[in-house]
């Protein structure tokens, strides 16, 4: 487990702790990094040993996490579920750098058939917010809100480049804490350095306190001196980057670093600058143009009735619901697009919180590293780098059949009757099973993941034939005006199946689920009135997801 930082060290000690912060709030912050930290899932007695916290407060959190829709209790597991995206989600749109510029990264990536980031400054270290990897064998697999070391990096030269003298104090002191980088889990650690004495090992001695701050400031003074950077091989061997600043059109100082990022058996790090930089300063300069024409934001709506709801499930779940911990985490998501700087009245206002409750979660949060005050705003507010620590990670590159999963699942389980999700082939003749969910009967349908089947005798392969504009058979259009399509033992003899489009935020067809069953179990009657509603509304709880899950990352349909 990687190491804690200074603020969940004290926070967990009890010292150094603001009188007016909410404890359980600080203690929930940490249940949702840990499990960030382990992949998205962990057991409570793992919980409560990477946390120290008691059994019985771990169980009240997690069921307040669970009620609130950011993890799921999950057999003997608490699993982070994409509800919790919300919370990054805020942050990522109160920035509007993904929104402004990910379809350049993206293009970029496209034309060198490279990786691609965009990433932003962390205090002493530097998180993606952009990422377009290239699907290969051999690839890049970093996420968005992955942190890193600053001196490990092309783009944390960049940034450096802006440190003050308080910067880099703090920078030396968080090496000097942590010379490995075991706070940095999305990096190998370190080698251990070698003792003094000791002439036989092979590890590499040069890596000192004092060698890396030469080297760091070397390559900070060549990034001053060039205006890009490079990364050979910093992180781990073989991985090269080439980096270069997008400024912000008002201030002229460094909003995000974009970085075309390969591997020494493409391109050697000393050929990076001819080979990728060119095009890379090309598609920076574009993005700066972006950013001087982009019209202001249109504020979206800020939440509503949160703490009506809050109250409300205290009022049902009693103890076992830390209301205050509610509370604090619905602050977060006040903020959003065309709201990246609010006041105390105006986190109040949206969230429907007493001004006092407003101001101690946000002097929590601001304890926490979430918040801090807004640059160029009096008395303002505005969201960190580190919301993204709260579970984005690990949920950044899901896929829609994990996420249709634990919902198909459900349905399988609510109606006794098997449930999948497909997807239709590139030339949409057949369609492909990607997930599914079986129940225990010794009559039941098995169709296995990977399985293909003409899409047209399917009810899942009408359902999405009919969203793509294809003729209109009359079982098509059927489909296409009921929402729905059913098919009676046209695939195989007792055969009956009902089938629902999932789609994108677009409003397109990127899937569907179906229930199965034998036409001795349920007549078409039955089907329609009793299954069809259930599977409308798990198909709605997956486009929930997907919805969350795809507002800053491409999410595969397989």
């Amino acid at each position: 487990m990687p190491a804690m930082t200074a603020v969940e060290a004290g926070a967990r000690a009890g010292a150094g702790v603001p009188a007016e912060a909410v404890g359980p709030l600080v203690r929930g912050v940490g249940v949702l990094r840990r499990l960030a930290e382990a992949g998205g899932t962990l057991s409570p007695s793992a919980l409560e040993r990477a946390t120290g916290l008691a059994r019985s407060t771990v169980d009240r959190i997690t069921a307040t996490l669970a009620r609130m829709g950011y993890v799921r209790l999950d057999g003997r597991d608490v699993v982070l579920t994409p509800g919790v995206l919300e919370l990054g989600n805020a942050y990522l749109a109160a920035l509007r750098l993904p929104a402004l510029l990910g379809a350049r990264a993206d293009a970029l990536a496209d034309e060198l058939d490279e990786s691609v980031s965009l990433a932003v400054a962390d205090r002493d270290g530097i998180r993606f917010i952009h990422q377009a990897t290239r699907r290969r064998a051999l690839s890049v697999s970093f996420r968005i809100g992955d942190l890193l070391p600053a001196e490990r990096t092309a783009p944390g030269a960049l940034f450096a480049t802006e440190w003050t003298e308080r910067d880099w104090a703090r920078w030396r002191t968080r090496r000097a804490e942590d010379p490995r980088d075991t706070a940095f889990p999305a990096v190998p650690p370190r080698p251990e350095p070698a003792p003094a004495h000791d002439t036989t090992s092979t590890t590499d001695t040069t890596d000192t306190a004092a060698a890396v701050e030469a080297a760091f400031a070397d390559r900070v003074g060549a990034a001053r001196r060039d205006g890009w950077a490079v990364d050979d091989q910093l992180i781990e061997p073989g991985l090269v980057a080439v980096s270069a600043p997008v400024r912000d059109p008002r201030t002229g100082r460094v909003a995000c670093v974009a970085s075309v990022v390969s591997h020494t058996s493409r391109h050697p790090a000393a050929e990076l600058p001819a080979a990728l930089l060119p095009r890379l300063r090309t598609a920076v300069a574009a993005m700066e143009a972006d950013l001087r024409t982009a019209p202001p934001p249109e504020p979206g709506p800020a939440p509503a009735g949160l703490a009506t709801w809050t109250t409300a499930s205290k009022q049902e779940l009693g103890r076992d619901f830390v209301e205050s911990l509610a509370r604090g985490l619905t602050v977060l998501t006040a903020f959003g697009e065309g709201r990246p700087a609010l006041s105390l009245t105006d986190v109040a206002r949206a969230t429907g919180l007493p001004r006092a409750t407003a101001r101690r979660a946000l002097l929590t949060h601001e304890y926490l590293g979430l918040v801090a005050a807004a640059p160029h705003e009096d008395r303002a507010f505005a969201l960190t780098p580190r919301v993204l620590d709260l579970g984005f990670p690990p949920l950044s590159r899901t896929t829609l059949p994990r996420l249709a999963e634990p919902h198909l699942r459900a349905l399988a389980d609510r109606v006794a009757e098997p449930a999948a999700l497909a997807v239709l082939t590139a030339d949409r003749t057949e369609i492909q099973y990607t997930a599914g969910a079986g129940t225990g009967g010794v009559l039941t349908v098995r169709i296995p993941v990977g399985a293909r089947l003409p899409a047209a005798a399917t009810s899942l392969g009408r359902v999405l034939l009919a969203d793509t504009g294809a003729p209109a058979v009359p079982e098509l259009a059927e489909a296409r005006a009921r929402g729905y399509a059913l098919v009676d033992e046209e695939l195989e003899s007792g055969l009956r199946s009902v089938a629902v489009p999932v789609r994108d935020r677009t409003g397109r067809a990127v899937a569907a689920v179906n229930v199965a069953t034998h036409a001795a179990r349920r007549s078409l009657e039955d089907c329609v009135e009793h299954l069809l509603p259930a599977l409308r509304a798990t198909a709605d709880d997956i486009q929930r997801d997907l919805h969350r899950a795809s507002r800053f990352t491409k999410v595969p349909t397989t």
